[in-house]
């Protein structure tokens, strides 16, 4: 068996078995992304969005009550 024998079989296998399947995965996978969120992914991301935002107005609040009954907290914990 010569060396293009080892190594030709393979990859003439590769070729017309692994190769085409690996470019249409490849391709729809593009497309796929290529369209955008779904109208659920959208929903979840602005339901994140919303929880973020009322997460943050706790924290300020959080901050201020600290900053009145612990005014040196901040500078204990920096």
């Amino acid at each position: 068996m010569s060396i293009a024998e080892v190594i030709g079989v393979p990859f003439i296998l590769f070729m017309i078995f692994v190769a085409p399947i690996w470019v249409i995965m490849h391709y729809r996978s593009k497309h796929k992304m290529g369209q955008g969120l779904s109208d659920q992914e959208l929903g979840q991301l602005n339901d994140l969005a919303h929880k973020a935002e009322k997460m943050a107005d706790r924290i300020k609040t959080l901050e201020a009550i600290l900053d009145v009954e612990s005014p040196k907290w901040r500078s204990q914990h920096d």
